[in-house]
């Protein structure tokens, strides 16, 4: 079978996109069909089906829950660069640098962290700002597969576009031989920057709290009901007095919330 020659119809799209919201709350507009048919057509090709919907059917069985997990991985991964929306990082920079308590650990939370680069790129930031004091970066995703690239650590080169040379000097190491084209975070980043998988749309696990949460560019994939959950899921661990960053494109404009806006998607929840 060729996958590039099977199509979707509406039916089996219907259904893939009752799969992703149940899974993780995503919302597929008609206009993803291309997305779905591209992303998933390969799986039919290696279980030899003839369908999207022999291959929903596969998924639905129970028996391939690896699968399942791959489905999700193939209908959740989206784009992310280092230091993507500048802004968000200065900002950071202001707050990092605030007088604390010299026992309190900075902690922030990259709360759809994807292949790692908004966490990479919050730990150079308060490694920078803060030599000398306690941190540490929290990633969530998902996927499986982006945590674990992320956890890897490990990008093409072109990917460090954004990355400012002092940085890439500082806390990136140039890849030789088999991994050249390649750079590596430094270890001393990784050391403080951890990974775990967390589903935003059913109840968090317990991770203490944090004072800034990232929760960029993924809310445009959900309907306003699942914006609501999900916004009161996540702030349930931000500190009282702690910022929630989102999309410069999102705004929590017409939901339900407890937070203060204190500049264009920027949230300070009250202490």
């Amino acid at each position: 079978m060729n996958s590039t020659l099977t199509s979707i119809s509406d039916a089996e799209f219907a259904r893939f996109s009752r799969f992703i919201y149940d899974n993780a709350g995503i919302t597929l507009a008609p206009s993803k069909k291309a997305l779905v048919t591209g992303r998933l057509g390969k799986r039919l090709h290696l279980h030899e089906l003839g369908s999207f919907g022999d291959y929903f059917s596969l998924l639905a069985s129970g028996q391939h829950p690896d699968e399942v997990q791959t489905a999700v991985d193939l209908l959740t991964t989206n784009e992310t660069y280092f230091f993507r929306e500048q802004q968000h990082f200065d900002f950071l920079r202001q707050q990092a640098v605030l007088p604390r308590p010299a026992s309190h650990t900075l902690r922030v939370w990259s709360a759809a962290s994807s292949s790692g680069e908004e966490a990479y790129s919050i730990a150079m930031v308060l490694a920078d700002c803060l030599p000398d004091r306690p941190w540490e970066v929290l990633g969530t995703d998902i996927s499986t597969k982006v945590l674990r690239d992320a956890t890897r650590a490990l990008y093409p080169m072109n990917r460090g576009r954004h990355i400012t040379p002092a940085y890439l000097r500082r806390f990136c190491l140039k890849g030789t031989g088999a991994q050249q084209g390649h750079f590596l975070i430094d270890r001393s980043l990784r050391s403080r920057v951890f990974f775990a998988q967390v589903n935003l749309d059913k109840p968090l696990p317990d991770m203490g709290r944090f004072d800034v949460i990232f929760l960029r560019n993924v809310m445009i994939y959900f309907n306003d009901d699942t914006k609501r959950q999900v916004v009161a899921r996540v702030t349930s661990a931000l500190a009282p007095g702690g910022h929630f960053l989102v999309g410069h494109s999102e705004s929590l404009h017409n939901l339900q919330h407890e937070l203060v806006s204190v500049a264009p998607s920027i949230y300070q929840k009250p202490g």
